[in-house]
């Protein structure tokens, strides 16, 4: 079976994925699928730096804004839906484009990764989520390692919901989650991936977060924060980068001052996350950007390694 043709625009948070994307999209009669864990999210707008209506310019973007923040969302329900909409875009003679720094998504996607079912517990969901209120969720995330360090040392301890799953995962199956995830690639992937990445030098990408939290803030970060705040049915939400370290401010427990600081602090440690889990995927085109290359000049180069792979520029 011929395999369909996917770009992938991805990379850490602030490196200007959206904009190169769209730019794309414009010129090769694409279409945007979102690969973001947060932006799937209704409302959940300024803190996941979800293109607004301007920035996307009329490119239709997929997998964007459509759950409802109560709502639970796995890998393999990702996974399921973006198989649909390649299909679907590539059914009517347009070209998918593969956007985000949701790296699990992105590797299971390509990769073709096959998920086995497994039963939920949410009694023990319950009992791991308590456990952690009680002792932090480094427990968690200790217990984890001491059953599946491989999965472990993919994940950062705040993200409780991937790390209560793979707890989860083990205890339904008898199997931990690398090893489903070995087990599963036997099925050769249906996509021939362009994978492309904008790499800046450290201190400028951090320049980059820094001001993109100060006009976070300027749109009305703290507003929205509030909201998900006063909501009490909202946990997914809380967790984001974004929300929980402004919640200290919003509680009268710290200074504004003090929460910004802090969440562009964990931002900057997201975005070397980010940088850790794409550095390891050699397919990955990496187009060098500095303070003097502008945007032309970027598009130029990822079409010029698009074009590699066969006459779509």
């Amino acid at each position: 079976m011929e395999k369909q043709f996917v770009v992938v625009i991805c990379g850490p948070t602030a490196s200007g994925k959206t904009s190169l994307s769209v730019e794309l999209a414009k010129e090769l009669d694409a279409e945007i699928i979102s690969a973001d864990s947060m932006q799937i999210y209704k409302g959940m707008d300024i803190a996941t730096a979800k293109p607004t209506v301007e920035e996307r310019q009329g490119i239709p973007h997929h997998l964007m804004d459509f759950l409802d923040p109560s709502e639970g969302f796995s890998v393999a329900d990702y996974v399921r839906l973006a198989r649909e909409k390649i299909s679907d875009i590539v059914s009517r003679g347009k070209l998918p484009v593969i956007v985000g720094g949701t790296g699990l998504y992105i590797s299971s996607l390509i990769n073709n990764i096959q998920f086995e079912e497994s039963e939920c517990d949410y009694a023990y969901r319950e009992e791991l989520r308590q456990l952690a209120e009680e002792n932090g969720n480094g427990r968690l995330l200790d217990m984890l390692r001491e059953i599946d360090p491989e999965t472990a040392a993919t994940l950062h301890e705040n993200n409780q919901s991937r790390v209560i799953r793979a707890l989860e995962v083990y205890r339904t199956t008898g199997k931990t989650m690398s090893q489903l995830q070995k087990e599963s690639r036997t099925i050769p992937s249906p996509y021939e991936p362009c994978m492309i990445a904008l790499d800046y030098d450290r201190s400028q990408l951090y320049d980059r977060i820094n001001s993109r939290v100060d006009i976070m803030l300027r749109d009305g970060l703290i507003e929205e924060a509030r909201e998900f705040y006063e909501a009490e049915d909202y946990p997914t939400a809380a967790q984001a980068i974004g929300y929980k370290e402004l919640l200290p401010y919003l509680k009268g427990e710290q200074t504004l001052e003090t929460c910004v600081e802090k969440l562009k602090q964990e931002t900057r440690k997201y975005a070397k996350r980010q940088l850790t889990w794409f550095r390891r995927d050699e397919r990955i085109h990496w187009i060098k950007v500095t303070k003097d290359t502008d945007s032309r000049e970027i598009l130029e180069n990822a079409k010029k390694y698009i074009k590699m792979y066969g006459n779509f520029c």
